[in-house]
């Protein structure tokens, strides 16, 4: 994982000493030439950190590739082009894209893992609330994700720097609803790098698809694999996983939606992992003694 600080909106007189020791100094105050200069300088930055100083961007994962992979039960909801890839990659993020997505946060965590787990590219522009702990829960490399964690007064301009060497740019916005005008000229920009952004916490006019989770249910253990915490002891046991329903609408306004676990993926043969699978069944009467440490251990992955 990679942190790239900003410099803070209250900069020192500083600024041109940390330009030389490899910092960036604030945009506010700046002239078009300086800014310009400080733009560059987080472009090199970002180079290094990929350990290739003479290259603008760093390498992309599969770049015959249309789109970013994700969990097969959040992929199959997207809209799927009519190329011939489309038997071999169903659904995934289309390169060129803007997905705008809104509710619980667990489906953004799982798709960040799921981009850097294959490889991709990810950067993560003012998610604040964002736990690094439910990310790699969910499997992700966390080497594949750079974040800035204080895109100060612009993170619209940030984001637009990352498309240039990530696959994946992640866009927290805060309830800011961005000017049309301002949203076709980023767009374009992602076609032109064939990167992909997903907007949390905002609204993106012209986005290719809106996606929305929200919490239907809750499993409680110890109990049976299905128990809801309305059944459940006061006092008594933890969280063991959650029931998503998620929403996908693309341009054409139709609505996909499906119901989402999230839970252990152990029995997909990947154990100490979290992510989101297609809901089961409840296993009528199961033990609580039978219950594994694997359904127990959803300490961080945020709603």
């Amino acid at each position: 994982m990679s942190v790239l600080p900003l410099a803070h909106p209250n900069a020192s007189q500083s600024d041109a000493d940390a330009l030389d020791e490899g910092g960036l100094p604030d945009r506010d105050g700046l002239p078009d030439g300086a800014r310009a200069d400080t733009l560059a300088q987080l472009r090199k930055r970002m180079a290094v950190l990929s350990g290739m100083p003479d290259r603008l961007s760093v390498d992309r994962v599969d770049e015959v590739g249309d789109r970013l992979p994700l969990p097969d039960v959040v992929a199959d909801l997207l809209p799927h082009s009519n190329s011939r890839q489309h038997d071999a990659r169903r659904g995934g993020i289309p390169r060129g894209s803007v997905i705008d997505c809104s509710g619980a946060r667990s489906l953004v965590v799982a798709m960040i893992a799921a981009v850097s787990r294959s490889g991709g590219q990810v950067g993560i522009v003012g998610l604040p609330w964002l736990s690094l702990l439910s990310v790699a829960e969910m499997g992700a490399d966390l080497a594949r994700i750079a974040i800035v964690p204080d895109p100060g007064v612009d993170p619209i301009e940030i984001a637009s720097v990352l498309l240039d060497g990530m696959d994946l740019v992640v866009l927290g916005l805060r309830g800011v609803d961005v000017a049309p005008a301002r949203c076709r000229v980023v767009s374009g920009r992602v076609r032109q790098q064939s990167s992909a952004l997903l907007v949390v916490d905002g609204h993106w006019p012209g986005a290719q698809v809106r996606m929305e989770a929200s919490v239907l249910t809750y499993r409680h253990v110890p109990g049976t694999s299905g128990a809801d915490l309305s059944a459940a002891r006061r006092g008594h046991g933890r969280i063991g996983g959650l029931r998503l329903q998620v929403t996908a609408t693309g341009r054409d306004r139709r609505r996909r939606s499906a119901d989402v676990d999230l839970s252990s993926l152990s029995a997909q043969g990947q154990a100490g992992l979290v992510g989101l699978t297609r809901p089961e069944e409840p296993v009528v009467g199961r033990p609580d003694d039978q219950i594994s440490a694997d359904d127990q251990m959803l300490t961080a992955v945020a709603n």
